[in-house]
């Protein structure tokens, strides 16, 4: 039976027994019994449905599962074993040495890391897409095959930025030999030694863009103490003046330039 009967039948059942004071009681029984064996009704058509579009069993089913966990993590994954994390770490660096957390919105950094990114990666993205992404879109290849052929641009990137004692650090805790060349390095290996190395880029260009906006705070609190206005806030006052110096030394161009200089 639908719903849509269960439904009706509950409304008109509840409807001649809450005429009367003591039919309340009962009437709220059948009418939540009744919806409540509606609503199973319809949670099994749901998983059945699910369940057809899987496959039809447990084993696709759980491919299904398993594909919309990798779709969750697929943006931090890939946020990793690119540019972008270099890029908008320092980008952040830059917005608390302003001393604004809002300006500039977390929408304009992410954007502006993302557009880098493309930028920097132009090179290792480009083949990518002509020999894996194209044959995929046409029908001409599979998905495994796409990912077999977009790995070594991506590991010819990466091992251009990783720490050979990264890469044998993490192979070495996965319990193998590090080969002699480092283009034989498992993925596994290599992976997580561009990570690090790139949060190290990263901090290492975030404290040179922190450290002029350091010293504006020191000079603005020092001069405040000297003429005693203690009660005045010294990152307010601060502010302006590191902005005006930003603007001054045409920071947005130097900072990206900077950024797109070491990824080269």
């Amino acid at each position: 039976m639908s719903p849509v009967s269960l439904w009706s039948i509950a409304v008109h059942l509840s409807a001649g027994h809450l005429i009367t004071e003591q039919g309340r009681t009962t009437g709220v029984v059948i009418l939540s019994t009744l919806l409540a064996v509606a609503f199973s009704s319809a949670a099994h058509a749901q998983g059945k449905g699910i369940r057809a579009l899987a496959g039809g069993d447990d084993a696709s089913y759980a491919r299904l599962i398993v594909a919309f966990a990798a779709l969750s993590a697929a943006p931090a994954v890939l946020a990793m074993m690119t540019s972008f994390a270099r890029i908008v770490i320092v980008l952040f660096f830059l917005r608390a040495g302003i001393g604004n957390n809002q300006i500039p919105p977390n929408q304009v950094v992410i954007g502006l890391a993302t557009f880098l990114t493309v930028i920097t990666m132009l090179p290792t993205l480009q083949p990518i897409y002509q020999d894996a992404l194209l044959p995929v879109l046409s029908g001409q290849s599979t998905v495994a095959a796409a990912g077999q052929k977009a790995l070594p641009p991506m590991r010819e990137y990466m091992l251009r930025h990783a720490r050979a004692e990264d890469i044998e650090f993490f192979a070495q805790t996965g319990g193998i030999v590090m080969p002699p060349d480092r283009a034989a390095a498992p993925f596994w290996a290599l992976a997580p030694a561009y990570m690090i190395g790139e949060l190290r880029a990263a901090f290492i260009i975030g404290f040179v863009v922190y450290l002029p906006f350091l010293v504006v705070d020191l000079v603005v609190g020092a001069t405040l103490a000297s003429l005693g206005m203690l009660n005045v806030s010294a990152a307010t006052l601060a502010l302006p003046f590191k902005i005006l110096l930003f603007i001054m030394v045409d920071g947005w161009r130097l900072l990206t330039a900077g950024l797109v200089g070491t990824l080269q």
